[in-house]
């Protein structure tokens, strides 16, 4: 018991400072692209949207290092379902109605769509092996690539929180958030890798799989930066960047968080993930599609997001 007790304080402490760092990096990574001159655009869509995958992609790495497959998957496929039913969800209720824009719907949702029924199509025999996440980072390059050809257009892209960053020359500045990002990088890395080890030890206690906790727990947790994004967007009345910021999550968690760890090594899928956690989540993703149809995300539909997350957890709990 008390070791039990033990892990999971060590795992909370470990979550809370894997997302923290995280947002710290993200933001001084920022200030360093627009100090330097590195466009506003350019910074937005790659910076931004590598940093809020952070928590999943750096614990993913270390847990393919430590050979648990389930992890991986279960955090990749876990967090793309609370990304739907639970954040997204929450976005419609805050502000009512997310209208959607026209741009997302011809085109990051068609994107968004391939790369779930890409995930599907790269493990239905069972394994994720290194030229599967060859086409994964193919397809990241390809995604990149199109978000700056894009969105080019849009010469100024704010933090979300609605700040604007000082692009001057400050060359204190320029060290001072150097310095963060460097501090930052250490932090990840230990508190990534005591995520993993914690959601290792926990699962051996508890005689679970570790792909359940993954899939519930971790994925959860790692999506808390996308939860406080949509939040404040939602907020602020900007429904686009709340949407894209879930789409464009999804998108790296399939092709970034799944695709590197498989360059580590081969990672094989439980009938678990495969009969359930993929299954739920392209029923998601299929749902968020209809959904977008008439180019709204009410509160109602909203609730029934929620509603459609608690049902996944049932599902979990009864397969312990």
């Amino acid at each position: 018991m008390l070791d039990l007790v033990f892990w999971i304080v060590i795992f909370v402490i470990a979550l809370a400072v894997l997302i923290k760092s995280a947002g710290w990096f993200t933001d001084n990574s920022e200030k360093i692209g627009l100090i330097l001159g590195i466009p506003s655009f350019v910074v937005g869509v790659t910076i931004v949207s590598i940093g809020t995958s952070l928590p999943e992609l750096v614990s993913s790495v270390l847990a393919a290092i430590k050979g648990s497959s389930d992890f991986v998957i279960g955090n990749v496929v876990g967090s793309n379902i609370a990304n739907i039913f639970l954040i997204l969800g929450i976005g419609a209720i805050i502000s009512k109605k997310l209208i959607i824009d026209r741009d997302l719907i011809k085109v990051d949702l068609p994107i968004f769509m391939g790369s779930a029924f890409l995930l599907l199509l790269t493990i239905m025999d069972g394994s994720f092996s290194f030229i599967d996440a060859l086409i994964m980072i193919l397809g990241l390059f390809l995604y990149f690539l199109y978000s700056i050809k894009g969105h080019k257009d849009k010469t100024v892209i704010q933090k979300i929180v609605g700040e604007e960053l000082n692009t001057k020359k400050d060359n204190k500045g320029l060290w001072k958030a150097i310095l963060i990002v460097l501090v930052c990088c250490v932090l990840i890395f230990f508190s990534a890798n005591y995520v993993v080890e914690a959601t290792l030890s926990i699962a051996n206690i508890l005689g679970i799989g570790v792909g359940i906790i993954a899939i519930s727990v971790v994925a959860l947790g790692t999506s808390l930066p996308e939860l406080v994004v949509t939040i404040i967007a939602a907020k602020k009345g900007k429904a686009e960047l709340a949407i894209g910021n879930v789409l464009g999550s999804n998108i790296f968690n399939i092709f970034g968080v799944m695709g590197v760890p498989g360059l580590i090594t081969t990672l094989s899928v439980s009938n678990f993930i495969m009969s359930t956690g993929i299954v739920v989540m392209l029923i998601a993703s299929i749902l968020l599609v209809f959904m977008s149809q008439d180019k709204e995300i009410t509160k109602w539909e909203g609730y029934m997001l929620i509603l459609c997350y608690f049902a996944f957890l049932v599902i979990l709990y009864n397969a312990l």
